[in-house]
């Protein structure tokens, strides 16, 4: 269970704020959090969903570290550029191995999807309930000019993905378009779906929590990173 607890089990960890650079050179804050020890240990980018940067992120960010809206959201290409300073950073760190994840939740998860397409650097790619990476014609903006989807056939890491078949963004259709295309371009790939979970069902602070979901979803997680980031 992903919050089982041991009373022996080594809690030794830093997690602080720094500054890093992003798109187009800009400063941008980040929340690290690693555990003691020399390492080296695989690393995670961890991509807040639209309504921004908040303490559950904080704790997913510090769960991995145990574990060794404006405008319609932030432009691809910015996401796509911070993302790639994230992963410059976590390389350069001396703890850190040389595999590195990403993961997201909501926009997010669409956000690490369009990650192990257009950029190279990252060895997994975790998508929790990510909409949008199916997107109509009418759905598509300057800031987001092309869906995530089209891009599967440049993919270049596995994929994780979690999905609630009560969600509407995205709908269980959508979800089997997507399979489809990892499929068609014979990706490596393995998707998860939950009766009874809507969207944001890892979320334990709202109505949409759900805890037997969210525990098996970690449980499915860890062993993900396990097989691909070790």
């Amino acid at each position: 269970m992903a919050h089982a607890y041991q009373t022996d089990q080594y809690e030794g960890m830093i997690a602080e704020t720094i500054t890093m650079r992003g798109h187009n050179g800009d400063v941008i804050n980040a929340y690290v959090a690693r555990p003691l020890g020399a390492g080296p240990f695989p690393g995670m980018v961890v991509i807040h969903h639209a309504p921004g940067w908040d303490e559950w992120y904080r704790e997913c960010t510090r769960k991995f570290g145990a574990k060794v809206r404006a405008a319609g959201g932030a432009p691809d290409a910015r996401v796509l550029g911070d993302l790639e300073g994230a992963n410059t950073v976590l390389r350069s760190l001396p703890y850190v191995t040389r595999k590195i994840g990403v993961f997201g939740t909501c926009s997010g998860g669409r956000q690490a999807v369009l990650a192990g397409s257009r950029l190279k650097g990252f060895d997994a790619v975790i998508d929790c309930w990510g909409g949008r990476v199916v997107m109509s014609k009418e759905e598509l903006t300057p800031n987001q000019p092309v869906a995530p989807i089209e891009y599967t056939k440049d993919l270049s890491a596995p994929v994780l993905g979690l999905f609630g078949n009560d969600d509407k963004a995205p709908t269980p259709e959508q979800v089997n378009q997507h399979e489809a295309e990892l499929k068609k371009h014979s990706k490596s790939y393995e998707f998860h779906r939950y009766d009874g979970a809507g969207h944001g069902f890892f979320y334990y602070d709202r109505g949409a929590y759900r805890q037997e979901q969210a525990m098996d979803g970690w449980k499915k997680l860890f062993a993900f990173t396990d097989r691909t980031l070790r």
